[in-house]
């Protein structure tokens, strides 16, 4: 694995995930018993759309060179995915059910390997 295995895949995940979004809206939220109405899809399709610009930066962020460039976009996914699991967290802690423990473990792997590939092994020395 490197960082550009890790941005591909996160690229068609995201990109599968926003698509269900749009395509079958209630599909993620049933995941963990939330229903959702057809007049309440425009949060699903906000998130979708806020995947397909997360699996475009994803997906052509592998053709960058500079590191300082793939720390930040490597940051910014780890601050996506690490807020996100805090808010998952927060909502099993609100009554949420169970069923999303498995997400928040998920978030902190996503963290965990954007870090590692995109972070730390991408450290170069500041010349100021």
């Amino acid at each position: 694995m490197d960082l550009k295995k890790l941005l591909l895949f996160h690229a068609i995940v995201t990109l599968a995930a926003g698509i269900v979004l749009v395509v079958a809206p209630s599909l993620i939220p049933q995941t963990v018993n939330i229903k959702i109405a057809p007049n309440e899809y425009l949060l699903c399709y906000f998130l979708g759309a806020a995947e397909f610009g997360i699996a475009y930066l994803s997906f052509f962020s592998r053709t960058i060179r500079d590191k300082s460039a793939l720390r930040i976009i490597s940051i910014t996914f780890i601050v996506f995915h690490a807020t996100t699991g805090v808010l998952e967290l927060y909502s099993l802690l609100q009554g949420m059910t169970s069923k999303i423990i498995g997400n928040i473990f998920l978030r902190i792997i996503i963290v965990v390997l954007f870090y590692y590939y995109g972070v730390y092994q991408n450290k170069e020395k500041i010349v100021e």
